[in-house]
């Protein structure tokens, strides 16, 4: 390869290739080549491709905003999880119908086949040539690194950072004598070589509002989302993706089955469960209990609310308060004349339980005998999740983890933290999830405590934990907690999303800074090792993906209802009510429909609410002692014995069954 070579020479024919890796850089296809150079093709369909191909797709997206407005004003426009988004300061909000003549406007500009040109300017440059820009001027002022860690969800990055200070123009007719430069954009790249490689695979799917840079300090802009795929087929695969989460949505489901609710007078983020729900989550939560006591924990409780010192202690104040709920100022002591005598104190409610099983542990003397001591608690903890995150009960600001904090020798922390994988897959597997990957968050050296020694041993021993596995370990750099280590399980629900589940946290900080000791076999004081795990995350975010995972149609075993028993006539109400309080003795949850609706929108209702197991009673049943056995599938099997129908929906509570 001769130095001079640019990546179109070698693969622009290819219609396929989005940009070229050069030395391990992303860069566009026109790069120049030195030669010597290590270069690879990025494919469109690849991760790297995808976001290229989205990023342009937001830049078409700004330009076709200001071909029909010219008086919008820029904001950002990177490529995110499926698509891409671009904000915009206008004066009025976008409609479905603004959307619909954007798209037609991108159309246009995609067939054109304009071509995307990097240019590299100066500060004085930048700043002239985006002088009716405002938005832009402040991103320009950001370089060199003032920009703040929000910025990073916000998509400054994709267009100021690190390295030269770049423009992209939109060419129309380039290579041409008539060439002109008909849009330009602040942007690192790199971008497709042509609007035209962005085809029909792409769609406006809403507008909202968005806060400048992610602060609500700052305007608020109106933000357009899209999705961009290499084919129209593809597109049409993820929109149909989409309307199934939504089918599966658990906040619809929670009101379609009487689950669950956030009232407004509760507040935000704050669920209350119905006895339908209630049943659930009660299910779930006594059979991880039994596991517990099978795997050895001991079972705590500890308050909602403590003072501030042990937040202090913990570390938590330092690094978690934005978190956290305001403090409550209490016990102040005044005397008649309003004098304080006794000064009062703060309390905040708890974000996490860790430090209060510390107390527990630190209660008394330890000995090594008594290690690894395996402290479960179902823990209720408070965090102040901003307004514009909170989603239904997977990101709340009141939710219940099953927490437990596992304390053990220097010598024993590998096996426990093996032995505590196998038991969190195992319980997964359990309730139905069986797809899953692990991902090894590590150190934020802005953000963390200990000592580097301590986090390169938690680390390691991690990483090799999670290799013994066998499953699929996926890096999360800067991820961890202030003060450890983790392993997420990841989890792939019924229609490919993932979804973090069970985390596991190697801490040899927290120990150091509660002065934690046991009694060693030598005599010695030593400091244990202290493993956090939550299995379930929250038994709300569980209970929200297993909703979304079974569509609300619930294993039988986790089935509010499990069976509704419809008479044929009413006639036959006092026969199958026999049947149900058979059913009812095995503990089984049955009742008899007994409502004054006609027998078919009985069944309708049943199926409405996912239940399992419908028993249909008529004349010839009755006579013969038998029901007709209807499953949530639709399928019937008719004239089965009482006894037989009863022995079947048992066993299949107790093999758990997905039925």
């Amino acid at each position: 390869m001769e130095t001079g070579t640019t990546g179109t020479d070698l693969y622009g024919k290819r219609k396929d290739v989005a940009a070229i890796r050069v030395d391990g850089a992303l860069r566009d296809l026109a790069t120049d080549l030195v030669d010597g150079a290590v270069v690879e093709v990025v494919e469109i369909g690849s991760p790297d491709g995808l976001d290229i191909l989205r990023h342009s797709a937001a830049h078409v997206l700004a330009q076709a905003v200001q071909q029909v407005n010219p008086q919008a004003r820029l904001g950002i426009g990177p490529p995110i999880t499926d698509g891409f988004y671009y904000d915009f300061d206008v004066e009025t909000p976008f409609t479905p119908e603004d959307l619909k003549a954007l798209e037609k406007a991108m159309t246009r500009i995609v067939k054109e086949g304009q071509t995307f040109v990097r240019r590299v300017v100066t500060e004085d440059e930048a700043r002239a040539e985006l002088a009716d820009e405002p938005y832009k001027l402040e991103l320009i002022g950001l370089k060199g690194g003032a920009a703040t860690a929000s910025d990073t969800d916000a998509g400054v990055s994709v267009e100021v950072g690190a390295g030269e200070l770049t423009i992209y123009d939109n060419v129309r007719g380039a290579g041409r004598e008539s060439e002109t430069v008909v849009w330009k954009d602040l942007c690192r790249g790199p971008h497709l070589p042509s609007t035209r490689l962005i085809g029909n695979g792409f769609s406006l799917m809403r507008s909202a509002a968005a806060y400048w840079r992610g602060s609500e300090k700052n305007p608020q802009l109106q933000r357009v989302y899209g999705t961009a795929w290499p084919t129209k087929d593809e597109m049409r695969a993820y929109l149909d993706r989409l309307a199934e989460a939504e089918r599966r949505d658990h906040r619809r489901l929670g009101t379609e089955m009487d689950l669950f609710s956030f009232p407004d007078e509760i507040g935000s983020g704050l669920a209350v469960f119905h006895p339908k729900g209630g049943i659930i989550r009660t299910e779930m939560e006594d059979y991880s209990r039994r596991k517990h006591i099978e795997g050895g924990y001991s079972f705590v409780a500890t308050p909602h609310i403590t003072k501030e010192q042990l937040f202090k202690t913990s570390g938590h104040l330092d690094w978690y308060s934005e978190g956290m709920y305001p403090a409550m100022h209490l016990d102040a002591v005044t005397d008649d004349e309003g004098n304080v005598t006794r000064q009062g104190q703060n309390y905040y409610l708890k974000p996490m339980n860790c430090p209060m099983h510390n107390l527990i542990f630190d209660s008394r003397g330890r000995s090594y005998r008594e290690l690894p001591l395996r402290l479960f608690e179902f823990g209720t903890v408070y965090r102040y999740e901003k307004s514009g995150v909170i989603h239904g009960l997977t990101r709340a600001r009141g939710f219940t983890q099953d927490d437990a904090h596992i304390y053990c020798t220097r010598d024993q922390m590998r096996d426990e933290l093996t032995t505590t994988l196998t038991f969190v897959l195992d319980l997964l597997k359990d309730y139905g999830l069986d797809d899953f990957y692990l991902e090894l968050s590590t150190r934020d050296p802005e953000k963390s405590v200990g000592s580097d020694e301590v986090w390169e041993e938690a680390t390691r021993t991690l990483a090799e934990v999670a290799a013994s596995s066998g499953l699929e370990l996926v890096p999360d750099e800067g991820g961890a907690a202030f003060y450890g280590p983790k392993i997420s399980v990841q989890a792939r629900d019924a229609i490919g999303r993932t979804w973090q589940m069970s985390t596991i946290q190697l801490d040899f900080n927290l120990p150091e800074k509660f002065e934690l000791e046991y009694t060693a076999a030598d005599g010695s004081r030593q400091r244990p090792v202290m493993i956090h795990r939550a299995l379930f995350g929250s038994i709300e975010r569980f209970f929200a993906v297993l909703l979304e995972h079974y569509a609300g149609a619930f294993p039988a075993w986790l089935a509010p209802v499990q069976v509704v028993a419809v008479p044929v006539a009413e006639p036959f109400n006092d026969y199958l009510h026999d049947v149900v309080a058979q059913l009812r003795a095995q503990g089984i949850r049955a009742e008899v429909d007994v409502s004054d609706d006609r027998f078919g929108k009985k069944i309708r209702t049943a199926s409405t609410q996912k239940v399992p197991f419908v028993l249909i009673a008529g004349g010839e049943d009755a006579e013969a002692g038998a029901v007709s056995f209807r499953y949530r599938d639709g399928n019937q099997d008719n004239g089965v014995p009482v006894a037989e129908a009863v022995e079947r929906i048992v066993t299949a509570v107790r093999d758990r069954v997905q039925v």
